[in-house]
């Protein structure tokens, strides 16, 4: 299944109020709508994690699961990118964990502020399928300093959808692992290295810890 619509579907099965696994509402108050949005992403997807029919950790896992490990939530994190559209952009392979590739085309690169630095990252589109079947769907891996050590070796993933305009907001407090860290049955994308950004992301989520 695709690493987006597996992220997509789960968090809507997750938010079903017919779910056990989901609990009540969370009451937020007090913090701007920027802050609810990422507490309530940290809920919905931790409700995931812990449901059985959506979730990628084995039954040794989830049985005590109560949560995944996050950064304190920090709308310094959430950014408004310049997107520089790039339609010419040519199909490619890009690697995964497995001998799987994925048909992938660059359909823009987001330049934003960050920490005091310019960045630009890549954002990806899936040429696997007609655009119809894809959808507003947009695929951001990338990589930074934090990884190996206080997030996964292996970069992190953010969903995005197509914008309207010439710009994009990127919220890395919703970046997430790929599900392979919880489950070696997954495939998942290699970060591009020119995804690599030189400062430490510290939001989303932290590196899985197995014990």
């Amino acid at each position: 299944m695709r690493f987006i619509l597996l992220l997509t579907i789960g968090l809507l099965i997750a938010c079903k109020s017919d779910k056990k696994f989901h609990g009540e509402p969370l009451a937020i108050e007090g913090v701007s709508e920027k802050m609810k949005g990422i507490l309530e992403f940290q809920s919905k997807y931790d409700a995931m994690f812990k449901d059985p029919e959506a979730s990628p950790l084995p039954d040794r896992f989830r049985k005590d699961f109560e949560g995944l490990e996050y950064y304190n939530a920090d709308t310094t994190y959430v950014v408004n990118a310049v997107l520089e559209r790039t339609p010419d952009a040519i199909p490619f392979k890009m690697s995964t964990t497995t001998d799987e590739q994925r048909n992938e085309v660059v359909f823009g690169i987001a330049h934003f502020e960050l920490n005091g630095k310019s960045h630009q990252l890549e954002i990806y589109r899936s040429a696997d399928e007609g655009e119809a079947e894809v959808g507003d769907y947009l695929f951001l891996p990338f990589l930074d300093e934090t990884n190996g050590n206080e997030t996964y070796g292996g970069g992190r993933y953010i969903e995005l959808e197509v914008p309207s305009g010439d710009s994009i907001t990127i919220d890395f407090n919703r970046a997430f692992n790929p599900y392979c860290v919880y489950n070696k049955k997954y495939s998942c994308p290699l970060v591009p290295r020119q995804n690599y950004l030189r400062t430490n992301v510290r939001a989303g989520v932290k590196d899985f810890k197995k014990d």
